[in-house]
């Protein structure tokens, strides 16, 4: 008979293919919004601290294998000071820098004498050609499963670098910088509730 005492070890649990699929086909927002949190919900706090190499790539691969309108239909409308939230900028952010890898490498590389302490904080190896920046955001979100406070202020800093970047490549702050901007503010802010354990 086991001893009662001694510790449990479980294999962190993540939502999977069928469980997205249920919800997007669900008819009612407020249930699809309740499914989009628990499902942000188990993926943060679920797979923490794992040490699971096919669980975190698992994480990392999300929005390629359940699709990125899947993920857009249960996280989009979350506000960005939950996990939800979180998630849906830190998708769309990866999502964007492996469409545009070039465009991003140039925007953040424009960025970097402007944004000195966010640069060290991104991580991005110098120079930041289009490979060393998708070798980022994938390490960054890898983070998902280990650090959420570190991953979101990390995507914070590249993001910063990048809107400071676009200001100077257009010499002028535009919609586009405005919004990179946003979303840096947004994860940074998300990244200081998760490290006073406040955002859920």
């Amino acid at each position: 008979m086991p001893d009662s005492d001694s510790p449990r070890h479980h294999r962190p649990s993540v939502p999977g293919a069928t469980f997205f699929e249920e919800i997007s086909d669900g008819a009612d927002p407020a249930a699809i919004r309740e499914a989009g949190d628990l499902a942000a919900t188990l993926l943060v706090r679920g797979a923490q601290g794992a040490d699971d190499h096919d669980l975190v790539e698992r994480v990392l691969h999300l929005a390629d294998t359940e699709g990125l309108e899947t993920l857009a239909e249960v996280w989009s409308g979350a506000p960005a000071d939950t996990l939800a939230g979180c998630l849906w900028r830190l998708y769309v952010l990866r999502a964007w820098v492996h469409r545009s890898p070039s465009a991003v490498a140039a925007e953040y590389d424009a960025g970097l004498a402007g944004a000195q302490v966010a640069r060290v904080v991104a991580g991005v190896a110098d120079p930041p050609g289009p490979d060393e920046v998708k070798s980022m955001i994938d390490e960054v979100l890898r983070g998902i499963v280990g650090d959420f406070a570190v991953t979101l202020l990390r995507a914070a800093a590249f993001a910063r670098v990048v809107a400071t970047g676009r200001a100077t490549v257009a010499g002028s702050v535009h919609a586009d910088t405005v919004r990179m901007l946003t979303l840096a503010e947004q994860l940074e802010a998300a990244g200081h509730l998760e490290l006073r354990g406040a955002l859920a």
